[in-house]
């Protein structure tokens, strides 16, 4: 069985989820405010969700296609949101996604947290790409992929469908070489 890593930053720790997570988890990511700006969560978010969601990661993990993080403060053990890395291994890239409760907003908690995911991705596993999306209304996400030295891809304009809107979605990446020279 493998085991899945435990990250630290200088205030976060990103670990695995457990079961005792998913009231917390229901609670943040339940917020209209998060659900509205994310693909993967739904609103509302149902009892029962959380811990659906927490049950397919030791899977995900297992098989090559997901790691999943959940993102703590290390100063008093807070769920602050979630990161994960998705993994196409027969190409060497991955995408990053990832959340941040409502009340953690606006404290660099995402941006420390996805640079230590660039640095496990491209240092660890070897990747050679890693790229990540956001819907175009919600440029904070776009700031957390330029801080961390991704480059503005595109737009695909009208991509996907949240709550019956269509929305446009940028698209950014960075490649080993990039990173390696940052």
């Amino acid at each position: 069985m493998k085991i899945l890593p435990t990250l630290t930053t200088p205030r976060l720790l990103l670990r695995a989820f457990t079961f005792e997570d998913a009231p917390e988890v229901q609670r943040l990511a339940g917020e209209r405010e998060v659900a509205s700006t994310t693909l993967g969560i739904p609103h509302p978010y149902e009892n029962g969700m959380a811990e659906q969601w927490i049950s397919t990661h030791r899977e995900k993990f297992e098989q090559g296609q997901e790691i999943i993080f959940a993102l703590e403060l290390r100063s008093d053990r807070t769920l602050v949101g979630a990161i994960d890395l998705r993994l196409k291994t027969a190409h060497d890239r991955a995408e990053i996604g990832y959340w941040v409760g409502k009340p953690h907003w606006n404290r660099g908690y995402c941006t420390e947290a996805a640079a230590a995911l660039l640095a496990y991705g491209f240092e660890t596993l070897g990747l050679n790409r890693i790229m990540a999306h956001h819907l175009s209304r919600n440029p904070a996400s776009g700031r957390v992929m330029q801080k961390i030295g991704m480059r503005h891809e595109g737009r695909l304009r009208q991509h996907t469908k949240k709550w019956e809107v269509y929305e446009d979605i940028e698209i950014y990446g960075i490649l080993r070489s990039e990173y390696l020279t940052q």
